[in-house]
């Protein structure tokens, strides 16, 4: 890891939001990533200097601070097969307060080559500042495919009777759902609603101008994460329903119930974590649940698993990991090759970077102590200028039914869907 730069911003009146920061990255074409992790207030952003990201095979102990955006379809990250994971190096990273205003700006020593990027970000900034955010998201129209329902049901089926021949234990199937908006939305905006929506998921929006996208998300399943002091943590979570009751009223996480289905579903991904541990001989982890996890307007069951690197002297295990776990069974399936074969062959469009990962490497927090956090990339839209593609899947095993599966995933959408379409009334 390359030390920074810190910047004294203290010394002028300049004060730029997290918005400006946003703008002037798009304004000059610069990838960005903004994001917060579950649980925190403040909010970060970096900006890559790279006009087109580099391809990475991800190495927690090699690589510099920036932020990873992974495909899908990256099923092996070793040093053998071509590198897919996009990297946004941390030429700039900005901390942010919980209400968008700057708290501290980090230059990479490194880039001292950049200087004319860096004064022309500066220039633009200044002429961004004092410009008012939007407070409000443009109209939207969810885009009509009458087909889609049918179709998914019709591959669900295909996968139980699969499922029940015995060809693989699970496999995960997802749709896409479009919607348009009036105008070009606010990505900040729709983050910060993300934000206030909810608290305890990782919650981030990914500028890729080289693809003309941008992504957004609201994941709540931990993929993989390592801190300062060499905690490993990784989540295994899997089982829906909704965390309302029928008249709206919230669920108490005690009262959920789970079918026999949702908890196989969830112990399926818990056994590949553990057979993920037995492949390098890892014996001392904690493991602790299955218990129910509260995800915005979802309820999931999940597992936590701790392990102390430095106990068992295993400083690398987030890198090992990373490459054993994704994808895992919560997004693709169990055996891994024959789920992904049935994906490839039943799902008519590219997931691109759906459940694929993502997340903030060695990036110092509050306390200047580098830390890595990847999630896995669920509950998130592809923006396209006006054009939303939402993403939605569903675990399947021989005890799932077409209809409910369908009804999962609109649950699902909604995750998003509900904050993006919601309407601020003059007295709200």
């Amino acid at each position: 890891m390359q030390p920074a730069i810190v910047v004294d911003i203290h010394h002028t009146a300049l004060q730029p939001t997290s918005v400006e920061y946003w703008e002037t990255a798009l304004t000059l074409g610069f990838p960005a990533a903004l994001w917060r992790l579950p649980y925190q207030r403040d909010k970060h952003l970096i900006v890559s200097f790279d006009t087109v990201l580099p391809r990475v095979a991800v190495d927690l102990e090699e690589l510099p601070a920036g932020f990873a955006l992974s495909p899908f379809d990256n099923l092996n990250s070793d040093t053998e097969t071509p590198a897919k994971t996009l990297f946004l190096r941390a030429d700039i990273h900005a901390r942010f307060s919980e209400t968008g205003h700057l708290i501290a700006e980090k230059h990479d020593s490194q880039t001292s080559k950049f200087d004319q990027q860096i004064t022309d970000f500066q220039r633009f900034l200044t002429q961004k500042n004092g410009a008012t955010s939007p407070t409000v998201l443009p109209a939207l129209t969810v885009l009509p495919d009458p087909d889609v329902q049918a179709q998914f049901e019709r591959d669900v089926a295909e996968a139980i009777d699969a499922l029940q021949r015995g060809e693989f234990r699970k496999v995960v199937l997802s749709r896409v759902k479009q919607v348009q908006f009036a105008d070009v939305p606010n990505a900040v905006l729709l983050f910060d609603r993300l934000c206030e929506a909810y608290p305890t998921a990782f919650i981030s929006a990914v500028s890729v101008p080289e693809r003309g996208q941008i992504w957004i998300s609201a994941t709540p399943e931990r993929l993989v994460s390592q801190d300062a002091d060499g905690i490993f943590k990784t989540l295994s979570l899997a089982g829906t329903q909704s965390a309302r009751h029928p008249d709206g009223t919230a669920k108490r996480a005690a009262d959920a119930l789970w079918s026999q289905k949702e908890i196989e579903e969830q112990a399926l991904v818990s056994r590949y974590i553990i057979e993920c541990f037995k492949k390098i001989r890892l014996r001392e982890y904690l493991e602790e649940g299955p218990k129910t996890v509260v995800a915005g307007n979802l309820m999931h069951l999940g597992s936590h698993f701790t392990v102390d690197t430095q106990a068992v002297r295993y400083p690398q295990l987030g890198t090992v990991m990373l490459r054993l776990l994704h994808p895992t069974s919560a997004v693709c399936g169990m055996p891994r090759d024959r789920a992904f074969a049935f994906i490839e062959q039943h799902e008519t469009y590219d997931r691109e970077f759906y459940a694929g990962f993502l997340g903030p490497i060695n990036i110092d927090a509050a306390d200047s102590r580098p830390a890595s956090h990847l999630f896995v990339h669920i509950r998130c839209m592809k923006l396209e200028g006006r054009t939303a593609t939402l993403y939605a899947g569903a675990g399947l095993t021989e005890d799932s039914d077409p209809t409910r599966e369908w009804l999962e995933t609109e649950m699902k959408c909604q995750t998003l869907l509900s904050v993006i379409s919601y309407q601020p009334t003059a007295n709200s």
